[in-house]
């Protein structure tokens, strides 16, 4: 079997340095086929393949959206890696393993200790659903790295959660399909301080984090030369 594709929703907007070097951390360390940019394709993408979709709901919904049209495409892999545009792999890993983050409960307290909305009441509809179908402890696979995904097993999980308008469909998608794992911490990094492991495989960040601290200096560092995703001379 060869190399897994990589699916990565992109919202709009022409300015997205996180995806140029994520795309770079990808290249480097991330083994991969192709890579699939699902949404809006930057002007600067190159040797990328493109499945536009519509933007017309939260971003949540968007996601959603997107990796239902990644799983229903016949060319992309039935096996592929889910990623988002700020995910960063920053040593070689020529297998993505299965990362958890712990039970959805511990989650969901760290939450509901520093803010509501839409996310955590997304977390709370999701468990509620894994309950009602035989799955009252699940784990949480929010975590800011690629996971590893099948296509047919990711559609039935979306189809469940159909009903919900924040579905947590990483966490749906792992609990019903039994896909273990091994814990970690989530790795995204919100502040500009010098405190983040400089040494971690994998670093997520926040625009304000990646453009002004000492996180996204770390990763421009290591990743100076353009992909080749990147047309020559497009910023």
């Amino acid at each position: 079997m060869g190399a897994p594709d990589i699916v990565v929703p992109v919202r709009e907007g022409l300015v997205n340095p996180q995806l140029r070097f994520a795309l770079r951390s990808w290249v480097a360390n991330l083994a991969h086929s192709r890579v699939w940019v699902v949404g809006h394709k930057p002007p600067w993408l190159h040797d990328v393949r493109h499945l536009p979709t519509r933007q017309a709901g939260t971003k949540y919904q968007n996601t959603t959206v997107a990796v239902r049209a990644a799983c229903e495409h016949p060319e992309v892999s039935e096996r592929f890696l889910l990623c988002n545009d700020d995910m960063f792999v920053m040593r070689p890993v020529d297998e993505m393993p299965v990362l958890h983050r712990g039970p959805v409960r511990d989650v969901e307290r760290y939450y509901a200790a520093r803010a509501s909305g839409l996310y955590l009441r997304g977390m709370r509809e999701t468990a509620a659903l894994l309950a009602e179908l035989g799955h009252p402890e699940p784990m949480s696979y929010e975590l800011h790295v690629p996971l590893p995904v099948v296509k047919a097993d990711m559609v039935k999980a979306l189809d469940a959660g159909r009903h919900l308008d924040v579905v947590h469909k990483r966490t749906l998608y792992g609990v019903l399909n039994g896909i273990g794992g091994d814990r970690i911490e989530d790795v995204k990094i919100l502040h500009r301080a010098p405190r983040f492991p400089a040494d971690a495989t994998f670093l997520s960040t926040m625009p304000d984090s990646f453009s002004h601290g000492h996180v996204g200096q770390h990763i421009r560092r290591t990743f100076p030369e353009p992909s080749r995703y990147e047309a020559p001379g497009r910023r």
